[in-house]
């Protein structure tokens, strides 16, 4: 298995011509496929979301690139709070890799610059959820420092 030494990537924030691949890489996973219909059966629901993200300075999409190729995403927000004196929040969400190199430590790399475009910000935090049917996902997140602090609820509309 190839490691992420030795695999060369870059990280840009996405473009536009960037979210079919976005989209097939948030269904390329076992609960992904569940709550994501595929890109040409919600295209103007995905379209317009991504138009919302472009336009606000807080909230993003990164990419991963390797050989010109898409093969990591991660969300990205930044949310400004009373609490914690005012502080800036980052929060992580959509994290993923390319099936085909998972557990290559692509995954660490991207979550290390995610935590660099935090604080490069000014976040005092970062934070994300996970979701319980990922125990491995959970495991990875705690490898990189990420400790369970809260009991997330939510409640869908």
């Amino acid at each position: 298995m190839t490691d992420a030494a030795s695999i060369d990537v870059t990280y840009r924030c996405a473009a536009a011509d960037d979210l079919a691949a976005i989209v097939a890489l948030l269904n390329d996973d076992e609960l992904g496929h569940t709550r994501n219909p595929l890109l040409d059966d919600a295209r103007a629901d995905y379209e317009r979301a991504f138009a919302e993200m472009l336009a606000d300075a807080d909230n993003g999409i990164i990419v991963a690139l390797h050989q010109s190729q898409i093969v990591g995403c991660y969300q990205l927000t930044f949310i400004r709070g009373l609490s914690f004196r005012g502080g800036l929040r980052a929060q992580i969400e959509s994290v993923r890799i390319a099936s085909a190199l998972r557990g290559t430590g692509l995954g660490s790399a991207l979550m290390q610059d995610a935590i660099a475009r935090a604080r490069q910000r000014g976040a005092f935090m970062v934070q994300l959820t996970t979701d319980q049917r990922r125990p491995q996902t959970r495991q990875f997140y705690e490898r990189l420092g990420f400790a369970t602090s809260h009991h997330g609820m939510k409640l869908k509309l």
